[in-house]
């Protein structure tokens, strides 16, 4: 699919097919050693002189959301959620992030210090500690205020597993919340439009909940957090991994109404719109309920909910059973929707 094309699009940073084209055919082609997963593990043996066997999950992300700042957030609140929760899914409790600056000229100090000051408040609530980064500055109008990359280790849990590839036909699938807060959003301050009420970005820490979740379904097969391109794409991806089929229950899956009376305004499907907080995570049968008590125990996952479960079938689809009895295709996002938006 990229091979149609011989510059980069922003619709390759949809975080849809076309993204993911673009890092499988071009990106990791190169790179033989790279692992196709939002958190790399890294393994120190005995063998290799480590005092005893050590697993690392290890993340890096960069934010170049705009507008800087939303309701609800920053960039800087952002982009510490966003690299906690990529190296959470890999069942880790983060530990360790850096961040790097790519500042504009002309970025006032006071916004800085603001997103600063948001950053080490969302990194002492998930426990991590920010030890080291970089800072660079470019000429006006050579970047757009302020980029941010934050990058996270912290140390797999004993005796976890988790895998893409490691789903069976009647696990269920959990969803932590309401989708597509965060990307309707940005969209709204972005654009300037008004719904009637605030709508607020979910960006939320959640190493504590998938700690929770481990602890009481210790089974879990994996996690992901359904970001850019939102909960379709990483269905698809999951099912693509495991070779299996997922139906989904719409009416299961908790969306607030003006968010979804957004997504029918501007013509968005609202299983592919960004999301910031929120957790999918794949249970066997017999622990689902445990997961889910779990899960609404947690403050940012108060809205959870079984929405589905996996199955046999064409294996790689998603399918979904509507409000009306029907079932239809989730497919994944194609080109882009909401630039942008982390």
């Amino acid at each position: 699919m990229t091979a149609t094309f011989e510059t980069v699009q922003l619709a390759h940073g949809s975080g849809g097919s076309l993204m993911r084209a673009l890092i499988e055919d071009v990106i990791a082609s190169e790179f033989s050693d790279v692992q196709l997963e939002d958190a790399a593990t890294i393994s120190f043996s005995e063998a290799s002189g480590a005092a005893s066997d050590l697993r690392l999950s290890f993340s890096t992300d960069t934010f170049v959301v705009h507008p800087l700042f939303f309701p609800g957030g920053d960039i800087g609140h952002l982009a510490v959620c966003g690299t906690v929760n990529d190296v959470a899914c890999a069942g880790a409790v983060p530990r360790y992030l850096s961040a790097g600056f790519v500042l504009e000229e002309g970025l006032p100090i006071a916004d800085l210090r603001r997103i600063l000051h948001s950053m080490c408040a969302v990194a002492r609530e998930a426990g991590v500690a920010i030890v080291t980064g970089d800072t660079k500055v470019v000429g006006r109008g050579q970047g757009d205020g302020i980029f941010i990359n934050t990058s996270g280790v912290g140390e797999i849990r004993s005796g976890v597993e988790l895998s893409a590839s490691s789903l069976k036909p009647g696990d269920k699938i959990l969803l932590s919340g309401s989708l597509g807060d965060h990307g309707i959003c940005i969209v709204s301050v972005r654009e300037g439009l008004e719904f009637g009420t605030d709508i607020t970005t979910d960006a939320a820490p959640l190493a504590g909940l998938v700690n929770e979740v481990l602890d009481a379904a210790p089974h879990t097969r994996c996690f992901r957090d359904p970001t850019r391109g939102g909960l379709a794409s990483a269905l698809n991806e999951i099912a693509d991994a495991s070779q299996v089929a997922l139906f989904v229950e719409e009416t299961a899956v908790p969306v607030h109404d003006q968010v979804r009376g957004a997504c029918e305004m501007l013509g968005y499907d609202v299983f592919q719109v960004a999301n910031e907080g929120k957790m999918i995570a794949f249970v066997p049968a017999d622990e689902a309920d445990a997961a889910l008590a779990a899960m609404r125990a947690n403050t940012y996952g108060a809205e959870a909910a079984i929405i589905g479960e996996v199955a046999e079938g064409t294996a790689g689809r998603v399918a979904l059973r509507t409000a009306f009895g029907a079932t239809r295709i989730m497919d994944t996002l194609v080109g882009e929707q909401l630039p942008r938006i982390c």
